[in-house]
C-alpha cells in the first residue's frame, strides 16, 4: 500500500531515484488555422495541418491536413489523410486516404489509396508496395514501379 512501488514507477525511474514522465505515444503536432510556415518541417510523430505549408513536410507517422489546411511543396510520410488542399509531390509509405472535400493535384506515390467520392484528384500516381521506402534521408524509389489511376469511392491496392 504505502511506501511500496508499482512496476509501472519502478520501470519510469532513472538511476537518481526520481520518477521520469511516461513517454506519449499518440503525440500531436498542430498547425492551426491562420497559420503559414515557409521552409521544411521535420517531425516524428502525427502532424495536423489546419493552415498552410510552403515548402517540405518530413514526417515519421501520419499526416493529417484538415479541412482549411493547404500544403504547397512535398510531404513524405508512413500515412496520410488530406481533407483540404495539396499541390505538390506526396510520397507515402502505407496508405494514402483522400477525403470528400479535397483537392489534390501533382505527384502521388504509395502502397495503398483511398480516394472517396467528391474528391478532386488531379494527379500521376505511382503504387506498389515495396516501391517507396522511408529511409533515416527520406524516401528512395526502387525501380520497377507500377502505375495506376484512381477509381472515385474504391480502395486501390498494388498488388
Amino acid at each position: 500500500m504505502f511506501g511500496k512501488e508499482t512496476t509501472k514507477e519502478s520501470a519510469n525511474k532513472s538511476k537518481n531515484g526520481s520518477v521520469l514522465p511516461a513517454s506519449t505515444t499518440h503525440a500531436l503536432n498542430s498547425l492551426v488555422q491562420g497559420t503559414m510556415v515557409e521552409g521544411s518541417v521535420h517531425c516524428k510523430t502525427d502532424f495536423r495541418v489546419d493552415g498552410n505549408i510552403k515548402g517540405k513536410l518530413f514526417c515519421d507517422a501520419k499526416v493529417i491536413i484538415g479541412p482549411t489546411g493547404f500544403v504547397e511543396g512535398e510531404i513524405r510520410c508512413q500515412n496520410a489523410v488530406i481533407e483540404g488542399k495539396f499541390e505538390g509531390v506526396i510520397q507515402v509509405a502505407e496508405l494514402l486516404n483522400i477525403r470528400e472535400s479535397a483537392a489534390v493535384s501533382g505527384d502521388v506515390t504509395t502502397n495503398k489509396l483511398i480516394v472517396q467520392s467528391g474528391a478532386v484528384f488531379n494527379v500521376a500516381c505511382t503504387m506498389g508496395e515495396g516501391k517507396s521506402v522511408l529511409s533515416g534521408s527520406g524516401f528512395k524509389k526502387e525501380s520497377n514501379p507500377s502505375s495506376s489511376s484512381s477509381n472515385a469511392g474504391k480502395v486501390a491496392e498494388a498488388k
